[in-house]
């Protein structure tokens, strides 16, 4: 119940912007009421008489769907999938229009029973008189909203279209959707209708209470139809076999489903991060902001400038962690929640966790400053959890990579995991990025160097937070490591060949054809890379052929001091940073010998 509890205890938290209009964001619906899609929207007076019909579109530029309205809701419509269920105001044109049946007699009955009660208001005075008249079709025919068939009747295409209604001088608003004294009205009058019946204990709010074992709908509106709690295996497998009833399973109040469902959808909707068909959303039940694991929360939004060093990129991280505990006191509570929907019916918790602010923001703090990598021209970076799953998984379409959604929702919650509870980063995950980085002629450069840029951040990580080694953003010719040096003499081997290139050149150098035989053979490829480089060496002022003679001659020294039944054996995947680090030491070389080249060929 943790989930619901603090589902709950948002809603409490968030009373005053329960049903208030908000330009950017979905509002927090009452409790008895629930948000569906209007397309259409009927404008009254006071009296019922027609006035105006419009289509409800949401501009494409809207930072919020315009389309979304709060509609007063009974237990029973909230969840309906089949039958006739009424909802007790704004309805489909089947339960409004005179040729409805059953379901227009079923919605008259129920609006007509509340506007008697002694909870009525002037907006359900005026829309039951108006329904009642039967002219609701020929009004819209009219307003050319809709087009009827020659027998007076909706086309089937219009049969589900959902009508909201306006009317004029009845309220604090004219919109129904938006008068709290409309919502209040409702709210009282089905309580007077629950009144008398049996009370039970709730396990969320610890109180007595009229308990339902029919919860609302649409917590992910993606997955609208999916009930977080359902209880209608009441034939065949009853429950699983594990119970006789539903009631022995969880006894929840109504009102208590009420506000945890709308809660949900709430911070769902509003702050939630949909991946791969999952819904992943972190919030403070208080309303403080909170940064999100799926994106990069320490990277402030206004910093665009490039971090050159490590020690900026330190500095960066330091700053933004600080911004953020001042915003979420150390001692608040922050949710983390992963939905989906297994069925079009059922949707489930693949992820829940509680963490006091102050580890919470250290946990991804210490994400961010081992999975970091420079980014060439971005400077020092974290990829996000998207980036490292689209890197490791995608498959190469066009100029883009793509993943399965069944790939990236796993994965992405796998990330999460690692994140959030300081799990072990999986060994697969790594050789993935590793095996990938390793075979740049599969991708385009631009894809490429991306995955190249995300192994080497993601292997950082792995080897300092699970072997505890340390490693620096800056090439270490004594580092005892054969893979890190053979790395390193790979990125010499490629910048020879490229040095020689003319400008307009594009083709890939023998070093980067021949990377994957590299990999797995590194003194074989080593060898016959050097001996198709001598024609390249050729070509090199004596300077730059010195330098990169004695280049090698170090990088080998190094390399030397290991058996030589171990030289020719496959590289461990630390040889990627070591090749990064190498190329970057050589294309931000003071002495830019590569330049002087390509200068001297162009004649500057």
């Amino acid at each position: 119940m943790g989930l619901l509890e603090k589902a709950c205890e948002t809603y409490d938290a968030h009373r005053h912007l329960i049903g208030v209009p908000d330009a950017t964001r979905e509002p927090l619906a009452p409790i008895s009421h629930m948000i569906q899609k209007a397309q259409l929207e009927i404008t009254l007076d006071a009296n019922g008489a027609f006035l105006a019909a419009e289509a409800v579109v949401s501009a494409k530029d809207a930072l919020r769907d315009e389309t979304k309205t709060i509609i007063p809701a009974t237990e029973s419509s909230a969840g309906r999938t089949s039958g006739i269920c009424s909802h007790p105001l704004c309805d489909n044109l089947t339960y409004l229009a005179p040729n409805g049946g059953e379901a227009y007699k079923a919605y008259v009955e129920q609006l007509t029973d509340w506007a008697a009660s002694p909870y009525t208001h002037p907006k359900v005075r005026a829309v039951l008189n108006y329904v009642c008249q039967g002219t609701i079709l020929e009004d819209l025919s009219r307003a050319k909203r809709i087009e009827l068939d020659e027998s007076g009747n909706f086309p089937e295409k219009h049969k589900k279209d959902l009508v909201r209604w306006r009317v004029v001088n009845t309220g604090e608003r004219d919109a129904c959707w938006e008068d709290p004294s409309l919502f209040q009205a409702f709210i009282d009058y089905y309580r007077s209708v629950q009144v008398g019946e049996p009370k039970d204990f709730c396990m969320i709010s610890g109180q007595l209470s009229r308990c339902t074992g029919n919860h609302p709908k649409g917590v992910v509106p993606a997955s609208n139809g999916a009930k977080l709690i359902s209880a209608n295996d009441s034939s065949g497998f009853t429950y699983r076999g594990r119970f006789t009833e539903s009631r022995q399973a969880a006894t929840i109040g109504y009102e208590a489903s009420q506000k945890a469902h709308s809660a949900l959808r709430w911070v769902v909707a509003n702050q939630g991060v949909a991946l791969g068909g999952r819904t992943f959303v972190c919030w403070n039940p208080k309303g403080n902001p909170v940064p999100n694991p799926a994106k990069n929360p320490m990277r402030p939004k206004h910093a665009q400038e490039k971090l050159a060093t490590p020690t900026e990129y330190r500095e960066q991280l330091a700053n933004a962690l600080k911004g953020w505990r001042e915003a979420l006191p150390d001692f608040e509570n922050v949710i983390i929640a992963a939905f989906d929907a297994a069925t079009t019916g059922r949707l489930s918790i693949t992820y829940y966790n509680e963490l006091r602010a102050s580890d919470f923001l250290d946990r991804l703090a210490d994400w961010q400053l081992h999975c970091c990598w420079e980014n060439n021209q971005f400077g020092y970076q974290s990829p996000s959890i998207r980036q490292i799953v689209t890197c490791a998984y995608g498959v190469q379409r066009g100029n883009f990579l793509e993943v399965d959604d069944r790939v990236m929702r796993e994965q992405v919650q796998r990330l999460m995991h690692c994140v959030i509870d300081r799990a072990a980063i999986g060994q697969d995950l790594v050789r993935m990025l590793a095996q990938r980085a390793s075979t740049p002629q599969a991708y385009d450069k631009n894809n490429w160097t991306k995955i190249l840029f995300t192994a080497c951040a993601v292997i950082k990580a792995y080897r300092e937070k699970q072997k505890g080694e340390t490693w620096k953003m800056a090439y270490e010719f004594d580092r005892k490591d054969r893979s890190y040096q053979f790395g390193g003499l790979l990125a010499v081997l490629e910048k020879v060949e490229r040095d020689t290139y003319d400008a307009s050149e594009d083709r890939e150098p023998n070093a980067i054809r021949m990377q994957t035989v590299f990999s797995e053979r590194p003194m074989y490829a080593a060898r016959i890379i050097n001996d198709r480089l001598l024609p390249y060496f050729a070509r090199l002022r004596p300077a730059s052929r010195t330098y990169y003679k004695q280049l090698i001659g170090t990088i080998m020294a190094t390399i030397d001091a290991y058996d030589t039944t171990e030289l020719n054996r496959r590289l461990e995947d630390s040889y990627l940073m070591g090749y990064y680090l190498m190329r970057k030491e050589l294309y931000t070389s003071k002495k830019g010998y590569g330049e002087d080249e390509k200068n001297e060929r162009s004649g500057q």
